[in-house]
């Protein structure tokens, strides 16, 4: 037996035989091209070598290099799968030649039956029964006259090659002509032939073909036969064994006319003998052989109990007696679907990329290659699994089939999953009715949204996003105008929460393949549907083929959102479909919308339309000049800010700047004064603080401009925040536009749940009070709500408002104290122990916890007195234990992606920050790093930062920790 075996293919087949060498005990060694350097296969075997460029023909199509690395690494074998090199007669003898043995059929058999032309004459020495046809043609005369005399329609046929390439049916004369030069072209780019045929087309032909096994000596079996009727463009879709109706006798005979065949030139390894079957006569009639595995053996394998690629295997290595055991004794009934990575909305066009979301059901078998996360290259064939299922009879593997499919989930890119679901639902193929022309007339019914144009910045939302996750710096994305979502979900009949599209500025056009109902809310946003206007604020029932455009909102505002019943199909990621474009995951591919994409709906039950509006006095105000609620805190006057910085912010008309986005949205106003020289141990400026686990609304100061963060903005940093926007108002955060003026209007707790209460009766209802100018009976209050003083027995706690649903937790004094991380964590697994209805989010920092609460279920008066009782159960620190592991992380230096990046901070936020210097003509922070560490080289931070061990204070998408290096040296603890 060999000891190893090189695989000269990829994809799903190059994991089976992996996996079935690996069975055997036998060695793998796997090619792979540079589009491949990442793929399943490449993963699976002993070893792996890259062969060349993604192109087949550079690569796994490269003969010489194939056979080098199968000597270089030992290889005693060649396995070639399906399809590249399996049925190439030189490469076979290239490799006997090279001493390594070529698994499969001998060269000459290729040869042999590799011309379908050379095929008929000797099936018809052997007396196969065989359609009208021709042998080569010389020219199209010859071509229209042997077509004349078989009468139409003929099929024209490529010599070589298989898989439907190189075949046209052809209906009339007036055809011929260009496809005669169509499937010589495709012969010769695709098999290197041009040799072409004609042979009788038979309108209501079957696909039967039977699996025969020759040990090389004289000795052939038949493991049964196996129909592939279903097919669309020539290309088998859906395979089964055994072939429904049809007799035993036929069944028997197609068996001894395949290994009659096969005898007469004593055929090695497995191979495939091909026949049309006439349902009209029930006449069968030869159609090739294939000198290789099928894509289709697993059914056979299923019921016969047999592996088909270690027999191959075996007689290879010279086990001849591999067939002197087995009896044909098929068990049940298998059927195998073919998944495919195409648009069967778009005549099966390939689709490539990457798919963001792969389940496959338990109730089959999956041969695939694929996973969450799989790259589909547009280099190859689009194949990305088969699915067989197994049981006693047809009927119920249909079922059975039906189930897995029904299970199976794939996103990202399109797929003819749902095409497949349809064709076993339909009439035809449970009542095993399938001929060959089936699927041309099948009407396959998508239910999705194409995607024309993208406009600048479309995304799939849903609300409120994706929760929970703020300790690991996971933001909750989702609507940045949560109101005019909800609204828009209530005028489709949605839930609250179903996925939408969130626009900005210039919206995508959308070509709708079912009828559906849909409604645009938000910002003033040019709106038609096929070229008639619509209006905002309504919902719209349209149909199939109607093409919505969503043009450019031109007055006040930025975001509009489109609605649509059921919602839109796209996987959860973290427990939400919201897109999170700077963490590539949620909605659509993690990413914004682009010409070409494919949305999917969620079906929905008929149901008679009821058109619903909105009152326009209800319809929210779209202005350049905005009033924005807010509580004040978490930080203030006087400890961070003076009392006039505090009434400034108050006071002044900010203006938004043009680099904002759902991250944050940047103010250009007045600087403060500050209540404090510097930041202390947290750094250089006034505004920094060691850390802050930051409320969505909340406005940050990053040096001296302030930041409104955003939904997918950072979840721990280190700047003081004077106010957070409140839950009834963070809709206007998602309408401000470069230009925009603000006024921040200090409310209290009691008015912001008024406006929240009433903004929901709003939503729910659809109906209400018109909303009022904010007014304010709020004067001057600390953001402090509470404070624990400190004891020799309990350390310092400071409760600090953070907006209506977070509320920031202090420990001790401004300093880096291990102690106090200890302390925060025990408070964390406190709080987590008790479960409390309410409680959303804990994020820690090194000093400080937030809570991220639902005021409405958990008032805030509740929540402190559970908090300040929660300090008296917390255990001593110097009796905690915490479980820590070490983890080794790659280190990059000086990286290209950071250069640019401090680049564009200096062309558009501050071109003279201290942090961003030139050194060598380009922008470095090391240099920075250096000075204020007053080391005396670069060379010596390299050192400190490449040697140092870290220890992990805080985890969120803003890293906090500090080197530790053995010895201690003061310098090793970078103020960076």
């Amino acid at each position: 037996m060999f000891k190893k075996v090189l695989i000269a293919n990829r994809g799903e087949i190059a994991c089976r035989i992996i996996r079935t060498l690996k069975k055997m005990g036998i060695g793998s060694v796997a090619i792979y091209s540079e589009a491949d350097a990442g793929a399943r296969h490449v993963l699976e075997a002993d070893e792996a070598v890259c062969v060349g460029a993604a192109p087949a023909a550079e690569s796994y199509l490269k003969t010489a290099k194939i056979l080098q690395v199968a000597l270089e690494t030992g290889a005693e074998a060649i396995h070639p799968g399906y399809g590249f090199l399996s049925e190439n007669a030189d490469f076979a003898e290239a490799c006997e030649a090279a001493g390594v043995t070529f698994i499969g059929p001998t060269s000459s058999q290729m040869k042999a039956f590799g011309l379908k032309h050379t095929a008929r004459e000797l099936a018809e020495q052997n007396g196969v029964p065989l359609l009208p046809g021709t042998g080569l043609l010389a020219n199209l005369a010859e071509a229209q006259q042997q077509a004349q005399k078989i009468g139409y329609p003929v099929m024209l046929k490529s010599t070589a090659g298989g898989g439907g390439i190189g075949m046209q049916l052809i209906w009339s004369e007036n055809e011929l002509e260009a496809a005669f030069e169509s499937v010589q072209r495709l012969s010769r780019a695709n098999f290197k032939e041009t040799g072409i045929y004609l042979e009788k087309y038979v309108e209501a032909a079957r696909h039967i073909e039977v699996q025969i096994f020759g040990n090389g000596l004289g000795q052939v079996i038949a493991l049964g036969e196996r129909d592939c009727s279903v097919q669309r463009r020539n290309q088998k879709v859906i395979e089964e064994t055994p072939a429904p109706n049809i007799t035993q006798q036929t069944r028997d005979a197609l068996s001894s006319t395949a290994v009659k065949l096969a005898s007469a030139l004593n055929y090695r390894s497995a191979g495939t003998v091909e026949f049309v079957f006439d349902n009209a006569t029930s006449e069968f009639y030869f159609l090739e052989v294939n000198t290789r595995l099928q894509v289709e053996h697993g059914v056979t394998e299923l019921v016969t109990g047999t592996d088909l690629v270690e027999w191959m295997i075996r007689i290879a290595a010279g086990e001849t007696d591999v067939l002197n055991h087995y009896k044909h004794q098929p068990q049940g009934h298998a059927i195998q679907v073919r998944l495919y990575a195409e648009d069967p909305n778009k005549n099966f066009q390939p689709s490539s990329g990457v798919l963001t979301e792969v389940k496959f059901s338990a109730e089959a078998r999956i041969d695939s290659w694929v996973e969450t996360g799989s790259e589909v290259s547009q280099f190859y064939d689009p194949l990305i699994a088969k699915m067989l299922v197994h049981a006693t009879d047809r009927d119920a593997a249909i079922i059975q089939m039906k189930n897995a499919l029904k299970d199976t989930r794939l996103s990202g890119i399109e797929t003819n999953l749902e095409y497949l679901r349809q064709v076993l639902a339909d009439t035809v193929f449970p009542a095993g009715k399938q001929i060959t022309r089936y699927l041309n007339g099948f009407t396959y019914q998508p239910q999705t949204i194409d995607v024309l144009d993208g406009g600048v910045i479309s995304t799939i939302q849903d609300y409120p996003g994706r929760i929970g996750y703020w300790a690991v710096g996971v933001p909750p994305s989702g609507p940045m105008d949560h109101l005019a979502f909800r609204l828009g979900n209530k005028l489709v009949n949605n839930a609250e929460g179903v996925a939408g599209l969130e626009i900005t500025l210039i919206g995508p056009k959308l070509k709708f393949n079912a009828d559906a109902v849909i409604a645009v809310t938000g910002a003033p946003i040019e709106l038609t549907l096929d070229g008639k206007k619509i209006a905002m604020w309504q919902s719209h029932s349209i149909k199939a083929g109607s093409t919505l455009t969503l043009g450019k909102i031109n007055a006040a505002g930025c975001r509009a959102y489109l609605s649509v019943w059921g919602g839109f199909d796209v996987q959860d990621y973290l427990g939400s479909k919201s897109t999170f474009t700077l963490g590539q995951f949620g909605g659509h591919g993690g990413r914004t919308l682009r010409v070409g994409d494919v949305l999917h709906l969620n079906s929905q039950d008929a149901a008679p339309y009821i058109a619903k509006s909105l009152p326009q006095t209800l319809v929210p105000t779209y202005t350049h000049q905005w009033e924005i609620g807010v509580l004040y805190g978490p930080h203030g006057a006087p400890d961070f800010f003076t009392l006039d910085d505090i009434e400034m912010f108050f006071t002044t008309d900010w203006e938004v700047h043009y680099n904002s986005n759902t991250t944050g949205i940047r103010l250009i106003g007045p600087k403060p004064q500050w209540a404090r020289q510097d930041g202390g141990e947290a750094g250089l400026h006034p505004s920094n603080i060691h850390d802050n686990a930051y409320a969505i609304g909340a406005i940050d100061f990053t040096g001296d401009m302030p930041v409104i963060l955003g939904p997918d903005g950072p979840s721990l940093g280190g700047f003081v925040c004077p106010a957070t926007i409140v839950q009834a108002e963070l809709w206007k955060m998602g309408q401000l536009k470069a230009g925009d003026k603000i006024r921040f209007k200090r409310l209290t707790q009691i008015e912001a749940k008024t406006l929240e209460l009433a903004q929901n009766v709003m939503v729910a209802n659809l109906a209400g009070e018109p909303a009022k100018p904010l007014v304010s009976s709020a004067k001057s209050y600390s953001p402090i709500l509470a404070e624990i003083a400190e004891t020799p027995t309990q350390i310092k706690v400071v409760y600090r408002q953070a907006g209506d649903k977070y509320l920031l937790i202090e420990y001790g004094e401004l300093v880096l104290d291990l102690n106090l991380r200890f302390r925060v964590h025990a408070l964390m697994q406190w709080l987590e122990q008790q479960n409390i209805n309410g409680v959303l989010d804990l994020t820690p920092g090194i000093r400080s916890l937030q809570v991220h609460y639902e005021s409405l279920v958990l008032p805030l008066e509740r929540l402190l007195n559970l908090l300040q009782k929660a300090e008296q159960a917390l255990p001593k620190i110097d009796e905690m234990e915490v479980p820590t592991r070490i983890v080794h992380l790659p280190l990059s230096w000086d990286d290209v992606a950071t250069q640019l990046a401090i680049e564009k901070y200096m062309q558009s936020v501050r071109k003279d920050a201290p942090w961003c210097e030139m050194v060598d003509g380009h922008a470095s922070n090391i240099e920075f790093i250096r000075r204020i560490n007053g080391l005396d080289s670069i060379e010596q931070v390299k050192e400190i930062v490449f040697n140092a061990s870290y220890l992990t204070l805080g985890l969120g998408d803003v890293y906090l920790g500090a080197p530790v290096a053995t010895p201690v040296d003061p310098r090793h603890r970078l103020v960076t």
